[in-house]
Order: C-alpha cells, then sequence, then structure tokens
C-alpha cells in the first residue's frame, strides 16, 4: 500500500456579519496565543501549554500551537522572527465536514471558535479534489491538521487528508471498462472481450429508479410543507431522503468498482464531464432532469475508489456516443430513453439498449487512442463546475423554493 496526501481547500462562502465576527476573533486571539508563546521561546509543548492554558481559544486551536510553536522555536523551522500572519491551525478532533447535497450549496464545515461554540459554514470545494472530498466524507480518507486563511478579506480552510492506494501489478494488456453514467439506467458497466465482442453488461437500472423516485417525492413533499410554512419539518425529512439517495451512490460505485477489480490491468473509462451538458438535447423538460443528475458526484466516488484499488481511471469525449451505432458507425435515434434505433438497413443492429451503445462508444473511443486526462477550465459550464444533485426544477417557483431549502448552516 502507498500513502497519498492532499491538501484540500475550501472557500467558505461570505459568512454573515456574526459569522464573520467569530472568525475574526479566532484568527485574532490564534495571533496573540501565537505571539505569546513564541516571544517565550516555548521550545517544548509542556512550555508552549503554560502560555497557552490562559487564552480563550478552542483548545483544537491550543493543541495544534502547542505542536507548532517548539517547531517554530529551534525545531525544524527554527524561525528567527515571527511574521505578521500565519494560519489558524486546528488538530482534526476538531473541524468536521457534512454534505448536504439537497443544497445549492452542498458542503459544509465545522469550524471551532472556543470549547463550547463551534461554527458551521457553507464552503465551495476545489472542483478538482471532490473525489477526496467524498473519500474523506465517506471515512475513507484520513482527515489530518486543518487550517484557516483570510485571503484579503475572503476566507479558506485547508485540510490535510491521507488515504491508502493499492499498489497494482500491472501487464502490457489493458481492459478498459466503461463505467457510463444513464438516466434509463443510473449506471452501465460494460467492455468489449478479447475478440472485441460486447460482454454480457451490468445495468443499474432499479437503482437508478429508485433515485429518480426519492428526488420527485423530495421535491413535491418540500414544497408543499413550505407553502405551510414546515420549513423545519422540510428540511428535517429531506435530510433522510438525501441520506438514502447517498447510500445508493456509493453502493453503486463501489459495485462498479469492484465489477472493473476483477479483471487483470483494468482501467475505468468515464465521460469527460466538460461536455456532458453541451450534449443534452431532449427537450426542456427531459434537460433540467438529466442536468440535476449527480454527474461529477459519481465520477468522484468512482475515481478514489479506483485509485484505492490501483485502478487508472481515464476519460472520453462523448458526444454523439448516445447517437451512434455502435457496430456499423451510422447515426441513429433513440425514441426513448432506454432505446436506440439504428437507420442502417445493412446494419445487423435494428434495437439495442441505449446506454450499452453509448458505453460501447466510449470504450471504443479509448481503443482508439482518443482519451484524455480530466482539465479543469475556469469558467466552464460543466459538470464538474455546477453538476450537483440538486432537485428538478421546472419553473422559476421550483428554483425559488430550492433556494429556500439550503437548510441551517446556510444562515
Amino acid at each position: 500500500m502507498t500513502e497519498l496526501t492532499e491538501t484540500l481547500e475550501l472557500k467558505l462562502v461570505e459568512p454573515n456579519a456574526h459569522k464573520h465576527r467569530k472568525l475574526c476573533e479566532t484568527k485574532q486571539a490564534y495571533q496573540d496565543v501565537l505571539e505569546a508563546a513564541f516571544n517565550a521561546n516555548c521550545t517544548t509543548q509542556s512550555a508552549a501549554n503554560d502560555v497557552v492554558v490562559s487564552y480563550d481559544l478552542s483548545g483544537y486551536a491550543k493543541n495544534a500551537l502547542k505542536k507548532y510553536v517548539p517547531q517554530l522555536c529551534g525545531g525544524s523551522y527554527d524561525a528567527k522572527e515571527l511574521h505578521d500572519d500565519h494560519p489558524v491551525r486546528f488538530t482534526n478532533e476538531g473541524p468536521k465536514l457534512d454534505h448536504k447535497p439537497q443544497n445549492t450549496i452542498e458542503w459544509y464545515v465545522k469550524i471551532p471558535h472556543h470549547d463550547d461554540y463551534h461554527l458551521w459554514l457553507p464552503a465551495q470545494p476545489n472542483p478538482e479534489q471532490r473525489e477526496w472530498l467524498e473519500a474523506l466524507h465517506a471515512g475513507d480518507a484520513k482527515m489530518g491538521e486543518c487550517r484557516l486563511f483570510d485571503r484579503d478579506g475572503e476566507w479558506y480552510f485547508h485540510i490535510v487528508a491521507t488515504r491508502d492506494v493499492e499498489e497494482r501489478k500491472t501487464s502490457s494488456a489493458e481492459t478498459p471498462i466503461v463505467a457510463d453514467i444513464g438516466e434509463a439506467s443510473l449506471l452501465t458497466v460494460c467492455h468489449r472481450d478479447e475478440r472485441g465482442s460486447p460482454t454480457a453488461p451490468n445495468l443499474w437500472n432499479d437503482e437508478g429508479k429508485a433515485v429518480r423516485q426519492l428526488r420527485e417525492t423530495y421535491f413535491t413533499a418540500t414544497r408543499r410543507l413550505q407553502k405551510r410554512g414546515s420549513e423545519r419539518i422540510a428540511e428535517s425529512y429531506g435530510d433522510e431522503l438525501w441520506r438514502h439517495i447517498d447510500h445508493i451512490l456509493h453502493t453503486v460505485t463501489s459495485e462498479v468498482v469492484a465489477y472493473a477489480d476483477r479483471f487483470e490491468n483494468p482501467v475505468l473509462v468515464l465521460e469527460d464531464l466538460t461536455h456532458i451538458r453541451e450534449n443534452m438535447d431532449y427537450g426542456a423538460f427531459m434537460n433540467r432532469r438529466l442536468h440535476g443528475w449527480g454527474f461529477a458526484k459519481m465520477h468522484a466516488q468512482i475515481r478514489y475508489k479506483a485509485a484505492e484499488k490501483g485502478i487508472r481511471v481515464e476519460t472520453v469525449n462523448p458526444a454523439y456516443t448516445s447517437k451512434t451505432c455502435h457496430c456499423c458507425g451510422e447515426q441513429g435515434y433513440r425514441p426513448d430513453q432506454a432505446m436506440f434505433k439504428c437507420t442502417n438497413s445493412a446494419c445487423w443492429v435494428s434495437e439495442y439498449q441505449a446506454d450499452v451503445n453509448a458505453a460501447l462508444n466510449i470504450a471504443d473511443r479509448y481503443l482508439g487512442g482518443e482519451s484524455h486526462s480530466r482539465e479543469h477550465t475556469n469558467g466552464d459550464d460543466s459538470a464538474e463546475e455546477g453538476g450537483r444533485l440538486t432537485v428538478p426544477q421546472d419553473s422559476q417557483a421550483d428554483a425559488d423554493t430550492q433556494q429556500e431549502t439550503l437548510g441551517t448552516y446556510a444562515s
């Protein structure tokens, strides 16, 4: 096993006046304690403890200081002077992550203020680190030291995360396995055998139906409860439904990686999410439903779970894969979400399961050398930037309803 370490950056959504004041108080108290301990030349944790014990600061920040100050004073840093601005450090027992996939802002961070008071703040993660956050929230990665920064009036929170990754022995022959997210089937997994023939696919149809029903139930019930003025009940009810959805997604993505792990030298092939939205054109209502699927969420889970097994993940541009015949390459059409029809009369494929047809086209693109690493493009309207498991929005009123479901953490 190999241990990987990553520093995750979350930008705190602009806090209200009360929480901004508390963050400033935490930062100022930390700077005062740090300066006092440094000026006292505390070269041991015991000496640092004698200084920090009397200050009104969270014990998690004090414990981080007791480890950090001896490193500054004659330790690994051997600092001769103290810089003006240091991040507020916390040991990993204090800060907490929470995930609310039903909210416009999904991630929340608990930041200790002092021993009996904590701040919950909404946060926007680096999109390229989403899979690490998923792993951390699921308990598949470990949280290390955390740091609070103030950069020109904007607040950031850093989390040092570690996880073990299996070292996998590989051979020259790869087995490309496509994991395709769809609407009819939540996920479709298939590959071609050594002769190039499609193998029996795995389709998670029941799970897709269950998630759709849960989302529709959540949306309908929440709107009704909010009209009655029962926001607290709506929030509690929604949390339970979304925990069910999260459980389904984690179960399915784990099964996908387990499927790939059965083969020698597998490589999981996913769609490049930057092309997901621009290639959807199924009409206004269906587009809204599809844009609400958790493309980025499921991809992040597959990526970190694959990394733990030592399985490489690649992406390809999925443009037109759903409208192209995997056998003859001619353009066809989909009379419904579950069925693809080829228009080439000379092709043996007349009708084919649509998600499997698209998955085979994605596999062929990878085998043809079209794979590329995922890149993050600022400002791109891709699922990496905004593809969250939000409720379906069928009108502006529905969008307003979603804004009202941000929950207690968003205050």
